[in-house]
């Protein structure tokens, strides 16, 4: 049995983000074949003939073929324990992202070959830039036709503003992919079937000859502190490069490192207090037991199944003792887990997304996780009067997931729920009706512009029929406008009052 600091060492936690259609998905089920997690692509173990995608488990997301939400992905591979934190590849689902990506080490970016860097790509390694965390860069379909690999890694650096490396350099592409030339080992992989070209062969030559003259160095600092991305090619979808890439990112990912409190104290993977932070809520993950799961992921010391940890916000005691590990929707119970690993708690309703746990009676408080400012509403009521009480269970559950933002009317109790785009509304119906068995209906109020205002600076005689008040989930108020126009009137006439978005 490895000791504490071996297995701290030996833990990789890492989200693979891309634009929709990139090939995310296809990449993580090769990853997962290759930790023999899966026998083939679309198959977990012991799920017979079912030809779904591993890491899309929710219902939804089988019938539109998207991920919406993000699960966890946990398997060992080359002495090395992996957790795979899979991230919705929809624009829409920013918002789970972006808390997915406070609780990884690591950022894995699949880019499709032929398109190169696009919006989704873009906004996401935004937010992984601003954390400085390590980024490493995927070209993918090099089995179809591609753009040149020069200019490829050229947007990489100027649209993204990050120096790029190559690992291994593209032979052609498509019809005439000759392989994959490894600039570590200096030696060719060659596609299987491919049909000889000698020019395309000297061509590809020629730009490794260029690489090496006037390439950026390796600098595993700047790797590190996520200024300079390993850059792979291959093809998911044939596993051509896929082996290599996963040697090469082993070597160069980091292990879980230090997280800093809101004290700014830091604090290390090997301190013996336990601590950890919750960064996903999900509820029905097996509709079949109504079940609710808090994801934390640890930062230092070690989980012992049965411990007692003391919940930050609340300042409640509890044991974890029934607590998961993930393999998409197939779990296990879990005994003993270290920093990096990502555990399942069984959860009544203590848990929201942001809490912080720890063991013992040194106080630690992460800080929260960000939330995005809605940009669209909708009114939302129950269709069937009768079921008003499966209804607010459902509204609330999923307003603590994070799925949607829950708003009420000033004057009484209106629901207005509130999404960063349409398709979380889609997938909040989805879930109301097929989980709660709640059949709802809305009513649309439209784009608008949110802003919250100091309870002691607001006079209800200031909303209007262009900014709407309304009040948050934790009856704090907010303003509605109904464009950016109105926004600039209000300022205008009350100068003085502090409105704030929330990011």
């Amino acid at each position: 049995m490895e000791n504490f600091q071996e297995q701290l060492k030996n833990r990789r936690t890492f989200a693979i983000i891309s634009h929709p259609d990139a090939g995310k998905t296809t990449l993580t089920e090769q990853l997962l074949l290759h930790g023999g997690v899966i026998r083939e692509a679309g198959t977990v173990k012991g799920r017979g003939s079912k030809k779904l995608a591993s890491s899309d488990w929710m219902a939804i997301e089988q019938q539109r073929g998207i991920s919406v939400t993000s699960s966890v992905l946990q398997f060992d591979y080359d002495g090395k324990r992996i957790n795979i934190l899979d991230t919705p590849g929809h624009e829409d689902f920013s918002e789970d992202t972006y808390r997915t990506l406070m609780a990884v080490d690591s950022v894995v970016m699949v880019v499709d070959a032929a398109k190169g860097i696009e919006p989704q790509t873009k906004k996401l390694f935004e937010i992984v830039s601003q954390r400085g965390i390590p980024i490493f860069t995927f070209f993918n379909k090099i089995d179809r036709d591609a753009r040149s690999p020069l200019d490829l890694v050229d947007e990489v650096e100027t649209v993204l503003g990050i120096q790029a490396y190559p690992m291994n350099w593209p032979i052609g592409s498509g019809q005439i992919l000759q392989g994959i030339y490894d600039l570590q080992d200096n030696e060719l992989i060659p596609f299987k079937n491919a049909k000889a070209d000698e020019s395309v062969m000297a061509e590809g030559m020629d730009e490794i000859e260029l690489l090496k003259d006037a390439g950026n160095e390796f600098d595993r600092k700047a790797v590190d502190q996520g200024r300079l991305t390993p850059v792979f090619f291959g093809s998911a979808l044939v596993n051509f490069g896929v082996t290599e890439f996963l040697r090469e990112y082993l070597k160069y990912a980091p292990a879980p490192g230090p997280v800093l409190t809101v004290d700014d104290l830091e604090i290390e993977p090997d301190d013996p207090q336990f601590t950890g932070f919750v960064f996903k809520i999900q509820a029905n993950m097996d509709p079949r037991h109504r079940d609710r799961i808090a994801f934390v992921r640890i930062v230092s010391g070690e989980f012992d199944r049965g411990m007692d940890v003391t919940l930050q916000r609340t300042g409640k005691k509890m044991r974890l003792s029934n607590v998961t590990q993930f393999m998409a929707e197939e779990r296990e119970n879990v005994q003993t887990a270290v920093p990096g690993d990502i555990i399942g708690v069984y959860d009544t309703g203590n848990f929201q997304i942001g809490d912080t746990i720890y063991s013992g009676k040194r106080k630690v408080q992460f800080p929260d996780l960000p939330t995005f400012t809605p940009e669209y509403f909708n009114r939302v009521i129950a269709k069937d009067v009768m079921k008003q009480k499966s209804y607010h269970k459902g509204v609330e559950q999923l307003v603590q997931e994070g799925t949607i933002q829950l708003y009420k009317s000033w004057q009484g109790n209106e629901y207005i729920i509130g999404a960063v785009g349409q398709l979380q509304f889609d997938v909040f119906k989805f879930r109301m009706e097929n989980e709660y068995n709640v059949e709802i209906q809305f009513e649309l109020i439209g784009s608008k512009v949110a802003r919250w205002i100091r309870p002691d600076q607001l006079d209800e005689k200031m909303a209007s029929s262009r900014n709407l008040l309304v009040k948050d989930r934790y009856d704090q108020p907010v303003f509605l406008f109904e464009n950016q126009f109105a926004l600039n009137w209000f300022r205008d006439k009350y100068p003085d009052v502090d409105l704030e978005a929330k990011m």
